[in-house]
């Protein structure tokens, strides 16, 4: 379960009435009296002995080099771990102090931290808090006004810890009327697909088709008096896929107002309606974004100029911290963030500046790490779900797995192992140590005839991995419609330890990109890397697309695609 309650100025609050959130007036307005800190302390998730709480400090008085923070509990709650500041307990009694990269607070600035605690009996929120002895959300340490409005218990949330268990989850019917219609189709059109909200116009539907609310509606229909889990992509950041053409989106560099306000808040604003209160709805935030600020930006040998663009404006990371913030203020809410491939970040010198760069955001626009669920890899790819035939630590003829062609240094070889890694990476900095993975397995099976059945042949490296690999992509590095992929694992709840569900986020049978210009009002561009003949870039180590032909541009329906996934689908359909 879950609840929020936001302890700040009363003498001076807003109640939003959709979220039952106290919202601080800015201070130093007319008729403002001086309030020199506010304290945003919200609980986060909370279960029958346990919760996890963020706490957001704001300094209005002269600018510190270090800082205290310190709160009574009323009930039997004890702190056991924190993040972003060093929190500690004495009997009722609770101080949270700077970590060394955190102490600057200027006139104005905030910072949060975060900590996972347990409680027995009742969780209340703390009535008082001092910063460095001043009592933060009263005027100048003075009382609070009692004739103005308090701010309310929010009502209970339903956050579990994780969304999939026990849960169906949705199917869209559009989708599902598509796969149905293809020869064959029917053996997989009910199983559950993302929806993907790719463009404003689709929170009202695109061209007749549904809107974010009719499916809410179909949603709760489908629910029936069970769980169910709705999964939504939000996929429309300023200057989207800077380093490919293919997924270009409608806003450009510089549009990060109109993201905000005429995308995220809407959509925000229909997530928050209690008629959708009972639903489990898992947001996947801004695949292809925060990797390529480490990954495609200078001075790397494959820097982009559009990926150059969005890390000098900040954008991309602006954009996920607003969304991560203002979709986790839903409590029915799951904000899972793409965290790329294994292919992508597996390498050493990817992993981790990724998963700092994951942090940034979570923490950027007022955002927490508190607002993060937990993340999703292999988003529309097609890495191999777990190599069977061959390891990391194998050594073949005087060689190390690492040193092959397929592998070239990389510290991973498939999606699980490195899901599971970087979840731990991400734990380690400050995410909540109850974060869960997902992985898309719509497209990863690598089934059919080719599929080898063991390892290869000893003679060297290169033909003992190319011999076993089940990924039979030329490089890592190709995303586009890759012929003889197919379908993955079917979608499934905690089938890993750390991986809360594989799940089918990309539709099969939806486009990744036009093989070929075309002409269209989606602001979609050509990408050469979707085109069969192309013959690659440093990117991909300069290998052919292996791109299928006659493709439309992306998310359209591709048939020749959809069919080729069920021929070659593993475990194979039935």
């Amino acid at each position: 379960m879950s609840r929020t309650r936001t302890a700040l100025l009363a003498a001076m609050a807003l109640v939003a009435g959709a979220t039952g959130t106290a919202i601080a007036a800015v201070p130093g307005g007319t008729g403002a009296a001086a309030v020199p800190c506010t304290v945003d302390y919200k609980v986060q998730n909370q279960w029958a002995t346990g919760f996890t709480a963020s706490v957001t400090i704001t300094n209005n008085s002269a600018a510190k080099s270090s800082w205290s923070l310190k709160w009574s509990y009323a009930g039997n709650q004890k702190v056991t771990s924190g993040w972003n500041a060093k929190v500690s307990q004495s009997g009722a009694n609770v101080t949270a102090a700077n970590e060394s990269y955190n102490g600057t607070l200027a006139t104005g600035g905030s910072t949060s931290f975060g900590f996972q605690g347990t409680y027995s009996g009742s969780n209340a929120v703390p009535a008082t808090f001092t910063l460095d002895g001043v009592t933060c959300n009263v005027d100048s340490g003075g009382p609070t006004d009692p004739t103005d409005p308090t701010d309310p218990t929010d009502p209970p949330g339903n956050r579990v810890n994780n969304p999939y268990d026990g849960a169906k989850v949705y199917v869209n019917p559009e989708w599902s009327e598509k796969a149905a219609a293809e020869p064959g189709g029917s053996r997989i059109a009910n199983q559950p697909t993302g929806v993907w909200l790719d463009r404003t116009a689709a929170i009202n539907g695109v061209n007749g088709g549904m809107s974010l609310r009719d499916h809410l509606d179909e949603a709760l229909r489908q629910k029936g008096s069970g769980e169910l889990v709705i999964q939504l992509v939000i996929y429309n950041l300023p200057g989207r896929d800077c380093a490919a053409l293919a997924s270009n989106g409608e806003l450009g560099p510089t549009e990060i107002d109109k993201y905000k306000t005429q995308y995220i808040d809407p959509i925000k604003a229909i997530l928050a309606d209690s008629k959708y209160a009972s639903l489990r709805i898992v947001t996947t935030v801004e695949i292809d974004s925060l990797p390529n600020l480490v990954t495609n930006v200078s001075p790397r040998g494959t820097a982009t100029p559009n990926c150059d663009v969005m890390k000098a404006n900040g954008n991309y990371v602006k954009g996920v911290g607003y969304a991560l913030n203002k979709l986790g203020d839903v409590p029915n809410v799951y904000n899972y963030v793409d965290a790329g491939h294994h292919g992508w970040l597996g390498w050493d010198d990817n992993f981790g500046a990724s998963a700092e760069m994951f942090k940034q955001a979570a923490t950027a626009e007022g955002a927490t790490v508190a607002d993060v669920h937990g993340f999703i890899a292999n988003t529309a790819n097609y890495s191999a779900l777990k190599e069977d035939h061959f390891s990391i630590n194998d050594n073949v003829a005087g060689k190390s797995v690492r040193e092959s062609k397929w592998v070239s240094w990389n510290r991973y070889v498939d999606e699980l192992s490195y899901a599971q890694a970087l979840r731990e990476k991400l734990v380690s900095l400050g995410f909540d140590s109850k974060i869960g993975m997902l992985i898309d397995t719509s497209r990863n099976g690598w089934g059919g005839a080719n599929r080898p059945t063991g390892p290869g042949a000893t003679t060297s490296v290169d033909t003992y991995v190319d011999g076993g690999r089940y990924d039979r992509r030329f490089n890592t590095g190709n995303w586009c419609n890759q012929s003889g992929a197919g379908l993955g694992e079917r979608p499934k709840a905690s089938p890993e330890p750390g991986i809360d569900a594989y799940v089918w986020m990309k539709p099969p049978g939806e486009s990744d990109g036009a093989s070929k210009a075309i002409d269209n009002d989606e602001g979609k561009g050509f990408d050469r890397m979707c085109d069969p003949t192309y013959t690659g870039n440093p990117r991909n180590d300069n290998n052919k697309s292996g791109a299928l032909a006659d493709a439309p541009i992306s998310g359209h329906w591709f048939s020749a695609q959809f069919q080729e996934l069920m021929k070659n689908a593993y475990p194979p359909l039935s």
